[in-house]
């Protein structure tokens, strides 16, 4: 039975897959390339993709001449999923709880999954239940204090004045290091593991990157999204300013990303 946590990351993110897709995606895409590899995912790898979102994970495992499975417990994402990834099976499921046999899985990915669940142990022995013996599992978080991508938003509500509501927050302590990402796994049993940070610069159209908030997407879009118009007009205002401060002379902006990459083996 869900807690409050899964109840409200289920809200938060139903019919929020376009916008999603549109904004913050191609910034959470970026980590595909090492999260494959740490997994050892190849041509006739069978990989499980678990929170595939609109399945940019899943596209790039396909180009690997992998045997793709995605999962995510959004039905917008795995609709967008299926649209994007057609040589994957697509299908809805919801950590804890896969759909699978024992040990259907060489390897199994999960890309900024394991923070977005109530007990990521859980999701975590589950997603080792599903990977035959030998197999591999790779995932990502954002760092806890490195990760700035989100800074701006940030910025512009401090600027606007804006109070922050309280939101559910994760109930399992774990700190978002290569240290506390190692652990967790461990703990739920995976062997091997090694750990290490991913650091990058996504460069953004600074319309696009805001679009993310105006539609809602995720916590900080539903900060935004729960304001007055006033208050909404006053946050864009301040985000308008601070990214004409960033801007680039091709127009785009430069977020820095920081995430946590950990793999391990069954």
């Amino acid at each position: 039975m869900a807690g409050e946590f899964d109840a409200h990351e289920r809200r938060m993110w139903t019919g929020a897959a376009q916008a999603y897709a549109e904004s913050f995606a191609a910034l959470c895409g970026a980590t595909a390339g090492a999260l494959l590899d740490a997994a050892e995912v190849g041509a006739g790898t069978r990989v499980l993709d678990v929170g595939t979102g609109p399945g940019t994970v899943a596209v790039a495992a396909l180009a690997r001449g992998a045997e793709v499975v995605a999962v995510d417990a959004e039905p917008g994402m795995v609709a967008l999923a299926a649209a994007n990834a057609p040589g994957a099976g697509v299908r809805h499921a919801v950590l804890p709880e896969l759909p699978f046999p024992e040990g259907s899985f060489d390897a199994v990915v999960a890309n900024f999954v394991v923070n977005h669940v109530e007990d990521p142990w859980a999701a975590l022995a589950e997603l080792r239940r599903v990977v035959r013996p030998g197999g591999r599992l790779a995932v990502t978080i954002w760092h806890d204090t490195g990760n700035q991508s989100m800074s701006l938003f940030n910025l512009a509500l401090d600027e606007a004045a804006v109070e922050r509501p309280a939101l559910p927050t994760l109930p399992v302590n774990f700190d978002r290091t290569a240290d506390g990402l190692r652990g967790l796994l461990e703990q739920a049993g995976w062997a091997g593991v090694d750990s290490g940070e991913l650091a990058w610069t996504h460069r953004e159209d600074p319309e696009v990157w805001w679009s993310g908030v105006a539609r809602g997407v995720a916590n900080i879009g539903l900060v935004v999204a729960g304001q007055t118009p006033e208050v909404r007009a006053r946050i864009k205002s301040a985000y308008d300013r601070l990214a004409a401060e960033r801007v680039a002379a091709d127009g785009l902006i430069d977020l820095p990303a920081v995430a946590v990459l950990a793999s391990g083996q069954r």
